[in-house]
């Protein structure tokens, strides 16, 4: 779930920048797609990932090229049938003023307005990035447990300090299925899963 991008990956393409290519990834793409998200793995700032869950996930993919480069990739992931994550969104460090964090957001949002959702949502320590692609911040809590599978194998799980944004699509249809979509009857598919909450530091 969490995000590669830093707060200069919203920036517009400036003059001269490359020629941006954005679209669904392929199976070609799932080793540029694994090299960029695993090397941030690796840091720490991202969840590793392996062959095989790209392949099962490919089509959540779209992916970012310029000057014949991989640039970048993000995903969107369905939890409901009104409801979506933006999650896996990762830029080259070579990337960052091509505006290729905003082209991505901005696809994966298009996506998800052609698939009709309501919402779609995401979890990130660039709240800064989020809001000027207009997304707000949300209780977490506000957000459906299913979302939270990732989670349980997160070094940070016990100790999470991810902020939680939510951009509303259809505003209309939103506030209608909100609590029909991620009520009881989605938490009590997942009864055991538990919201991390900060764990208070030893003095």
């Amino acid at each position: 779930m969490i995000s590669s991008l830093q707060a200069d990956a919203v920036l517009e393409a400036q003059a001269g920048s490359l020629h941006l290519t954005v679209r669904k990834a392929a199976m070609r793409d799932i080793g540029p797609i694994l090299d960029l998200i695993n090397g941030y793995a690796a840091g720490g700032i991202m969840l590793p990932r392996t062959e095989f869950e790209m392949s099962e996930a490919i089509r959540d993919f779209t992916v970012v090229y310029g000057g014949g480069r991989f640039l970048g990739c993000g995903a969107l992931h369905f939890y409901s049938p009104t409801a979506g994550e933006i999650r896996s969104l990762a830029v080259h460090e070579y990337a960052k003023q091509h505006g290729v964090g905003r082209r991505l957001v901005s696809a994966l949002v298009e996506e998800a307005q052609q698939y009709e959702l309501d919402a779609v949502f995401a979890f990130t320590y660039v709240e800064e990035f989020f809001g000027k692609v207009g997304f707000q911040v949300v209780e977490r809590g506000a957000l459906p447990l299913k979302a939270w599978k990732d989670c349980l194998r997160c070094p940070k799980f016990q100790a999470c300090d991810e902020i939680a944004v939510l951009r509303v699509l259809r505003p209309g249809h939103w506030h209608g299925t909100q609590a029909h979509s991620w009520g009881p009857a989605m938490m009590a598919d997942d009864p055991l899963i538990q919201i991390p909450i900060p764990t208070p530091r030893n003095s």
